[in-house]
């Protein structure tokens, strides 16, 4: 998983029930990938190492040139 600064995470639940995790990542800590520093959509900042469960959403203006 490659992000950049201003890309979004979803972690899907593993437990049925459970909502979604959202947020933002501030700053990327690794040299080319995690951990990242992230903001949740709730204002919790957190170092983050994603798993199998996460997705970005990336920007297309910041993947594009724009």
């Amino acid at each position: 998983m490659h992000a950049k600064t201003g890309d979004r995470v979803c972690v899907h639940s593993r437990i049925v029930g459970q909502p979604e995790r959202h947020g933002v990542i501030l700053d990327v800590r690794g040299e080319n990938g995690p951990p990242y520093m992230i903001r949740w959509d709730d204002g919790h900042e957190v170092m983050f190492f994603p798993g199998p469960d996460s997705v970005l959403e990336l920007f297309a203006s910041q993947h594009a040139g724009v």
